[in-house]
């Protein structure tokens, strides 16, 4: 039963954390401007604009304002839509959330894996050749930001080669997933990189450890040191980078959405911000920070059980 104590711990950190990523939510779009005034018009007079102020509410206080917020936002309603058919932002949630949800979760997969093979690859041989290699390579993905990165992926797979499709097409069925190649390698590049430099790092650490070398001198075979003693030690700090990286996934969708074309949270956040769409802010926002949390909150939930000295010392 101790062990329900610290999970019970990170559900409520993870509680108070979303509520945090509400307030500043909420206080974020107060700054966009008077949302009466753009409902209105710039046009319109100041009793229409009293009148629309009235109707939504916004001349109440605002913590009266934030209240009716977090409860309606509790329950799933984020609202209407300011723009276009004023469609519930729920609705707008439901037909985004799963292309962002998508590239998110694919990249991170992709970056884990590489980041982790690289990762060992390096410490295997460390200070030769295929080290170096994947030092550079690395260093790169690092360094290269998201727009450039994916003009030149596009210009070589998409122009030169033929190979992908450019962006997203509204008729594309949704098993098919080339439309998707481009994007989540642009994604998951710099996460890539970076789990590759830490997982290099915590298997050297890892192999220079007394009971590594007790296992070397009773001859056990190199692979399964590798992958049996080595490597399931030193991927626990990597564990705990991955659930950080898709904070890092999440925000770089916004710029590969546009980019590519996708219909996901990124692109209509950054729609909803230009029409200063308010409702549409809040709820992409919001929804983006609780998959952050909930993501974050799994990985406190498996450390535990991938390393037995943490779920003891919670015990």
């Amino acid at each position: 039963m101790r062990i329900l104590k610290p999970l019970a711990q990170r559900l409520l950190y993870g509680l108070l954390s979303l509520l945090l990523v509400s307030v500043v939510t909420f206080w974020a779009s107060e700054q966009i401007g008077d949302v009466a005034v753009i409902l209105a018009g710039e046009k319109a007079s100041p009793e229409t604009v009293v009148r629309i102020r009235h109707s939504l509410g916004l001349d109440q206080p605002a913590p009266v304002r934030y209240g009716r917020y977090l409860n309606n936002a509790v329950h799933g309603d984020f609202g209407m839509s300011f723009h276009g058919t004023h469609e519930p932002v729920k609705d707008i949630i439901a037909r985004d959330l799963p292309m962002t949800a998508r590239i998110a979760f694919m990249a991170i997969l992709l970056s884990a894996i590489v980041g982790i093979f690289l990762g060992t690859v390096a410490g295997v041989y460390q200070n030769r050749f295929q080290d170096r290699a994947v030092l550079i390579v690395s260093t790169l993905g690092v360094t290269l930001p998201n727009f450039v990165l994916a003009p030149f992926l596009v210009y070589f797979f998409c122009l030169k080669m033929d190979r992908l499709p450019q962006t997203w097409e509204q008729n594309r069925v949704a098993a098919d997933y080339m439309y998707l190649i481009l994007p989540v390698v642009v994604l998951s590049a710099r996460p890539a990189a970076l789990l590759t430099r830490l997982t290099r790092a915590s298997f050297i650490d890892t192999m220079q450890q007394e009971y590594i070398r007790l296992a070397i001198a009773k001859g056990v075979p190199r692979m399964r040191l590798i992958v049996r003693h080595a490597l399931r030690n030193a991927i626990l700090p990597v564990v705990t980078a991955i659930g950080t990286s898709f904070g890092f996934l999440l925000t770089g969708s916004f710029v590969v959405e546009n980019f590519f074309g996708l219909p996901g949270l990124g692109k209509e956040t950054i729609e909803a911000i230009s029409k200063r769409d308010v409702m549409v802010v809040q709820a992409c926002v919001f929804v983006t920070g609780a998959m952050f949390i909930v993501v974050n909150l799994i990985v406190d939930i498996l450390l535990p059980i991938l390393d037995p000295r943490i779920r003891e010392a919670q015990i």
